[in-house]
């Protein structure tokens, strides 16, 4: 098995910052894209952003120029620093990650439990 296991959610104020991070652990040959997504109640997750193993970065046009994903392959983690945040922000984030149990087994797809990310006054 692999697990993920978000944290660095919380309470915030408009404007202020937060980190979250994502940690891998378990068996696992390698581990392909990351991804962090998000999800408002009673609607699908929503994809905030993705860094595949190559590293190139993607983001949705609502956080652009204000999320930054990145990834530690050494340590097997993603983090998401959000910063300018909004109060339509707020939502569970997800964690997500593309992950090989062997160098020729297919491809398997993980996700974290969520955390809250609040941004109100």
């Amino acid at each position: 098995q692999v697990q993920l296991v978000e944290s660095g959610g919380g309470l915030v104020q408009p404007g202020g910052s937060l980190r979250l991070s994502c940690a891998a652990s378990g068996s696992f040959f390698s581990i392909y894209a990351m991804v962090w997504y998000l999800q408002h109640p009673g609607k699908q997750r929503e994809l905030v952003a993705y860094i595949p193993s190559g590293g190139n970065t993607n983001y949705a046009d609502s956080v652009k120029g204000r999320f930054t994903i990145s990834r530690d392959n050494a340590k097997n983690t993603v983090s998401l620093q959000m910063n300018s945040l909004k109060p339509e922000d707020t939502a569970v984030y997800y964690c997500y990650a593309d992950v090989a149990r062997t160098a020729s087994s297919t491809r398997l797809r993980y996700w974290g439990q969520g955390t809250q990310v609040t941004v109100s006054s």
